[in-house]
């Protein structure tokens, strides 16, 4: 499948929407948390048990991203999409049939296996073409489509949680639910699939700086530099951090007041999950526009720093006050989202559009790392604190120390990041060379 050239004329502001489709429809990964509880009563499993599927899409994620990078770049937005929609849709049907026949495993193996191939390739996919139709604003351009994925769950939280109350929480209603996740995701997939274009030229807006300016380096030879590690380093803490509210976020907020006056019910949990979805999605596009203006280094600095000062005000009057406890995880998700979404412009501002797309697809190596780490700092500790008889705020305290203490790592990584040496650039692309090159693909 050849990558489709843009015709003369065409707008760069449709590509963004193509990049949504995908975006918006994987992010139902964020809306898990509203699947735990009935799987948990319906299939008899632990609070542990049941993030598996969770753990396993997001391991995957990174897995897909580092080892399909290199073919995202080569055959181009439109492959990459297409093979998104068929593993995500696939890991839902996979999943209806395993919830059907109570079969755990083939829910793990459906959502967490199948799925997240889906998830890393999806994720991917619009990235490497946006910075290069965005080469002037490269933190906007990324944080509009990857905003779609901190913002599916805004949909998919509210859209499960009344699939589950009409078809019911019990193994056939879960099976249901996921029957119709699969089929309707395939068909809006469908829109970024026949939608996205790469840019005929190199520098797709008169005035606007080439995409191959700057230093340039190849994804082998940027996983052997220590910037690619600090980043790693970096994107793996700050998603440490934000994931681990956000796959427990339903029940965690339940736990948090369940011994108070104002207990919260399971429809206000799931309201709270889309607040923290909004806040994601919100977080994206805010905080990476805002990079643009003031750096890279500079955002990370407040996504860390002030995502550490969150978790300790959480930590010591979380359970006082309901207003507190919102804001200030709504403040952690918006700087976890942000972080995903200024994380490629990072990466080009120091290795270059050249290969950014599989460069970035090694790095999101990081966040499967996280994505086991996360969920099981909370749930593991929660689980063990339950066993010894304690309740309420004080399941999670632990969990968010160790937060605050990931957060500072992740700070001091991002204080060592510095310019990429000369010996490990390349020379810069010609520009006729790749307008030539487009030109022969449309053609092909």
């Amino acid at each position: 499948m050849s990558p489709p050239v843009a015709p003369a004329g065409w707008s760069r502001w449709l590509v963004p929407p193509a990049a949504l489709s995908v975006h918006l429809s994987i992010g139902q990964a964020y809306a898990w948390s509203v699947f735990k509880p009935p799987l948990e009563s319906s299939l008899g499993l632990s609070g542990t048990q049941s993030a598996l599927p969770f753990q396993l899409a997001i391991v995957m994620l990174g897995l897909s991203a580092a080892f399909g990078g290199t073919l995202v770049e080569r055959n181009g937005p439109r492959w990459a999409m297409t093979v998104a929609l068929v593993c995500f849709s696939s890991g839902f049907l996979i999943s209806a049939l395993g919830a059907a026949t109570e079969q755990y495993w083939l829910i793990v193996l459906g959502y967490g296996f199948v799925g997240g191939i889906g998830l890393g390739i999806g994720y991917i996919s619009p990235v490497s073409t946006l910075i290069k139709w965005f080469p002037d604003r490269p933190g906007m351009a990324t944080g509009i489509a990857i905003m779609g994925f901190g913002g599916g769950a805004l949909i998919a939280s509210p859209w499960s949680t009344q699939m589950l109350e009409s078809f019911g929480t019990d193994s056939s209603g879960i099976a249901l639910a996921f029957l119709v996740h699969g089929l309707s995701y395939a068909v809006f997939m469908a829109l970024g699939v026949l939608l996205v274009r790469v840019p005929r030229s190199e520098r797709p807006v008169e005035g606007a700086p080439s995409a191959f300016q700057g230093p340039q380096v190849s994804a082998g030879t940027a996983v052997r530099t220590p910037q690619f590690w600090c980043l790693w380093v970096v994107l793996c803490m700050n998603v440490t951090a934000g994931i681990g509210i956000l796959e427990k976020a339903a029940p965690m907020i339940q736990d948090f007041f369940k011994n108070t006056s104002t207990p919260v019910s399971v429809s206000a949990s799931a309201g709270f999950v889309a607040l923290l979805s909004a806040a994601n999605m919100a977080g994206r596009i805010g905080w990476s526009s805002t990079s643009d203006l003031i750096g890279r280094k500079n955002i990370y600095r407040v996504y860390l720093g002030f995502g550490a000062l969150m978790y300790a005000l959480i930590a010591l009057f979380g359970d006082s006050s309901k207003p507190l406890f919102v804001l200030c995880a709504m403040v952690i998700l918006s700087f976890y989202g942000g972080g995903f979404a200024t994380i490629p412009a990072y990466l080009k501002d120091l290795f270059g559009t050249y290969q950014v797309g599989a460069i970035h697809g090694r790095l999101l190596t990081a966040w499967s790392t996280a994505g086991v780490l996360g969920p099981l700092i909370v749930n593991w500790i929660a689980d063990h604190q339950k066993a010894e008889g304690k309740s309420g705020a004080s399941l999670y305290s632990l969990s968010f120390i160790i937060m605050i203490g990931l957060l500072v790592v992740g700070f001091v990584a991002n204080e060592l990041v510095r310019p990429v040496n000369a010996r490990h650039h390349i020379p810069a692309p010609r520009e006729e060379t790749a307008d030539v090159e487009r030109q022969q693909s449309e053609s092909a």
